[in-house]
């Protein structure tokens, strides 16, 4: 096996259209959302701009192939939300095959034996140096942040 790289930085602008198409998604679902509970909602599973790891530096997406490149099946395609994978993204998901389950905690131990740690929404989603990081890691502080 070896990684597949999805994605690593990437420019604010992006993360804001990212965080506006599912909080637009997430509206038309639930249209008796006030302002500030769509922004919540949607917070759970794309970063706002203003925090986002990925616009830091701090954040990859990744998964697994095989040794020809072909990526392996990890439950869903990398960037399902919880609605589209009735919550199978999540990385401790009880629905996904063992099999999956298993690339999913190859994925881990070599990805936390190297520092980094997962964003538990989203199994694909690792960072080094966020505040998430700090926060689960208990280091005193991030390194990157937003500039």
């Amino acid at each position: 096996m070896r990684f597949l790289f999805v994605e690593g930085y990437r420019p604010p602008s992006l993360q804001r259209r990212h965080f506006e198409e599912y909080a637009a998604t997430l509206a038309t679902a639930q249209p008796d959302l006030s302002g500030d509970q769509l922004h919540a909602a949607a917070s759970r599973y794309v970063s706002p701009p203003e925090i986002a790891p990925h616009s830091a530096g701090a954040a990859v997406d990744l998964t697994l192939a095989d040794a020809e490149g072909r990526e392996l099946d990890l439950g869903t395609r990398v960037n399902a939300n919880p609605e589209e994978s009735s919550g199978a993204c999540y990385m401790a998901a009880s629905s996904i095959s063992d099999e999956c389950r298993t690339r999913r905690e190859v994925l881990a131990a070599a990805l936390t034996g190297a520092g980094l740690v997962n964003y538990a929404t989203e199994w694909w989603h690792w960072s080094y140096g966020d505040r998430y990081w700090a926060l689960t890691s208990g280091a005193p502080a991030a390194v990157y942040g937003p500039a």
